[in-house]
């Protein structure tokens, strides 16, 4: 989102893909459209790539941009061959290496110490330069990058049985916010906290959970992180299904 704001400006119309994706709403049609989405282990969430499945653009120039925590593999030419099946296509592709909050493979802390040597801000300045000016870019990955995201989408598995997965302590005061974030509606609130099994590994619930109540088997880290250029209010308004 907070890579969204930056490219599209104060005059930009955001649209969330949780919102959209299980409405009617199967067609777009502007000047320029944009996607910007999360890399996950070289490839695309499953959501978006039910999203790029089901929508069509129409518009004079488009583009795509991932973001990374390191590398993406083919996933950004993944993406095309989406968008060529449903019948358009981006005119330019572009991924930003940004930070690593995945926490069952990445420690918060160490993961904030290099984001100066990536450089987001400059790197985003350069693809808004090239979107401004309406440049053209492929994506051509190698055979190596081929084949790590072809062996990603093969293995890479959504987890099941996500209450075994996930531990909820007693700082819990069931304010409900990791509900209101969650984009898949994975999470209900009852006399506590209840997941189902359409998880989609964003972990919006564990790094946005006003108590750090919430917690992974696997996580290898309790500190918690979100981008300062995007708001809570703002996350859960762009993922309530309420």
């Amino acid at each position: 989102m907070a890579v969204a704001k930056k490219i599209g400006g104060d005059e930009a119309k955001l649209v969330s893909i949780p919102q959209i994706i299980d409405s009617d709403v199967s067609y777009f049609k502007d000047d320029v459209i944009g996607l910007v989405f999360p890399v996950y282990f070289y490839t695309v969430p499953k959501m978006v790539g039910r999203f790029l499945k089901k929508i069509r653009f129409e518009a004079k120039y488009t583009f795509a941009i991932g973001t990374q925590g390191g590398m993406n593999g083919a996933c950004m030419r993944l993406v095309q061959n989406l968008a060529k099946a449903s019948g358009y296509s981006f005119d330019y592709l572009a991924a930003l290496d940004i930070m690593s909050n995945f926490l069952p493979r990445f420690c918060v802390d160490r993961e904030v110490a290099k984001m100066p040597k990536k450089k987001p801000d400059k790197n985003l300045a350069r693809i808004i330069e090239d979107i401004k000016n309406r440049k053209h870019k492929a994506s051509r990955p190698n055979i190596f990058k081929s084949l790590a995201t072809k062996a990603a989408s093969s293995m890479f598995k959504y987890p099941q049985n996500n209450a075994q997965k996930y531990i909820i302590d007693d700082k819990c005061n069931m304010c409900g916010v990791c509900q209101k974030v969650c984009p898949a509606k994975n999470i209900e609130l009852t006399d506590k906290v209840i997941f189902a099994d359409k998880c989609e590994y964003c972990f919006a619930c564990l790094h946005l959970c006003p108590q750090n109540a919430l917690h992974h088997k696997r996580q290898k880290s309790e500190k918690r992180w979100r981008n300062p250029d995007v708001t809570l209010a703002e996350i859960v308004a762009a993922n309530s299904h309420f």
